[in-house]
C-alpha cells in the first residue's frame, strides 16, 4: 500500500515535470491537487455520503484519518485548498490580473503547514501512535515542500502599492486613537491573545477552578485522547501568542514592513486550526463525553469564531490600506517627529 502511493505520486509528478518543465509552481500545484481530490472523497466516504473507494486504505494504512480531526482536515485539503491551488494556477497564467498568486500562496502556506503539523504531532502521541504503518511517511512531502514553496514565495518581490511619499508620511504620523478601526483591531487581537493563553493553561492542567470548569463544561474536546486539540492549544500558545504581540506592536508602530506578508500565513493557519477544532468539537464521529454540550454551544461558536475572525481582518487591513506598513522614509520620519 505504502509503494503504491509513492508509485502513484511520483508517476503523476514525473509526468508534469517533464511536460512543464522544471521549477514551475503549477506541477506541484497539480500534484497537491490529485492529493486534494484523495482526501475529498475519504471525508466524504467516512461520513457516509459515498462508499467503497478508499475503506481498505483508510482503516489498514491511516486509521487515524477516521477520528473527527482527521475527517474535517480531509474537508479542508478537499475544498479550500483545491480552491487555492486552482486559483494559484488561474494567477500564474494571468488569466485574472487582479489575483495576486503570491498573496493566495501566502495563505495556502500558513494553512498547510499548520494542518500537517498539528496532524502529525497528534499522531505520534495520540492514541493511535501504536497504529502507525509505513503509509504514515506519505505525509513528508507535505512538510518538505511547502518549505521549498514557502522560501519560493518569499523570494519573490512583492507589488509595491503607488503612494506617494506625502500619503505614507500622513498614514504613519497618525496615532492609535487617531486610527479607530485599527484601535478595535488591537483590542481583538488583545482579547484573542488571552483566550490563547487561557486554552493553553487549560491543557496543561492549571489547577485553577476556571480552567476545570472550562474544560468540563465549555470545551471538553481538549481532554480527547487523540490529541490533536491538546497539541493546537500548545502551538497556539508557544507560537501563536507571541506573534499576536508581534501584530499588535505592528499595528502601533509604522514601518513594520514584514507585517502583510505574515499576517496571510497567520490568517492562513488560524483559519484552518479553527475549522479543524471546531468542527471537529461538535462532529458526530468525537466520542459523546468530549463533544460540545448542547447548551453551550452559541458561546462556543462565537468565541471560535471570533478568534478565527482577527487574523482575517488583520490580514484584510494589511492589504486595504498597505501605507502605514512601508518602511519608514526620512520624509515620514521627519513627519512623525514634527507631529509630535
Amino acid at each position: 500500500m505504502m509503494l503504491t502511493g509513492v508509485l502513484v505520486l511520483a508517476g503523476l509528478f514525473s509526468i508534469i515535470f517533464f511536460v512543464s518543465g522544471p521549477a514551475r509552481s503549477p506541477a506541484v500545484f497539480v500534484v497537491f491537487s490529485f492529493t486534494s481530490v484523495v482526501d475529498l472523497i475519504i471525508s466524504l466516504e467516512e461520513d457516509g455520503y459515498i462508499s467503497g473507494f478508499v475503506e481498505v486504505y483508510v482503516r489498514e494504512g491511516e486509521p487515524h484519518l477516521r477520528t473527527a480531526h482527521g475527517i474535517l482536515i480531509c474537508y479542508w485539503d478537499g475544498i479550500i485548498h483545491y480552491g487555492l491551488y486552482l486559483a494559484m494556477i488561474v494567477a500564474i497564467g494571468g488569466l485574472c490580473g487582479h489575483v495576486s498568486y503570491r498573496n493566495l500562496g501566502l495563505f495556502w502556506l500558513g494553512s498547510l503547514m499548520m494542518s500537517i503539523v498539528v496532524f502529525l504531532l497528534g499522531n505520534l502521541i495520540g492514541k493511535y501512535s501504536s497504529d502507525l504503518s509505513p503509509a504514515f511517511l506519505l505525509n513528508l512531502p507535505y512538510v518538505l515542500i511547502p518549505i521549498w514553496a514557502g522560501l519560493r514565495l518569499f523570494q519573490q518581490p512583492k507589488a509595491l502599492p503607488c503612494l506617494s511619499p506625502e500619503k505614507v508620511t500622513e498614514e504613519q504620523s497618525k496615532y492609535l486613537y487617531q486610527r479607530p478601526q485599527d484601535a478595535g483591531l488591537v483590542l481583538l487581537l488583545l482579547l484573542t491573545a488571552a483566550f490563547t493563553f487561557f486554552r493553553g493553561m487549560v491543557v496543561l492542567d492549571c489547577p485553577a477552578d476556571s480552567c476545570f470548569e472550562y474544560i468540563y463544561q465549555h470545551e471538553p474536546y481538549l481532554r480527547d485522547p487523540v490529541a490533536y486539540p491538546k497539541v493546537q492549544m500548545l502551538i497556539y500558545m508557544f507560537y501563536v501568542l507571541p506573534f499576536l504581540c508581534l501584530c499588535i506592536y505592528g499595528l502601533v508602530l509604522p514601518g513594520c514592513s514584514w507585517l502583510p506578508d505574515w499576517s496571510l500565513v497567520f490568517a492562513g493557519a488560524i483559519a484552518q486550526a479553527q475549522f479543524a477544532h471546531l468542527g471537529s468539537s461538535l462532529h458526530p464521529r468525537t466520542p459523546f463525553p468530549y463533544q460540545t454540550p448542547e447548551d453551550v454551544w452559541w458561546s462556543f461558536l462565537l468565541t471560535n469564531v471570533l478568534y478565527a475572525l482577527g487574523p482575517q481582518l488583520l490580514a484584510y487591513r494589511c492589504l486595504r490600506s498597505p501605507a502605514f506598513f512601508l518602511p519608514a522614509t526620512p520624509a515620514s520620519l521627519h513627519g512623525g517627529k514634527k507631529h509630535q
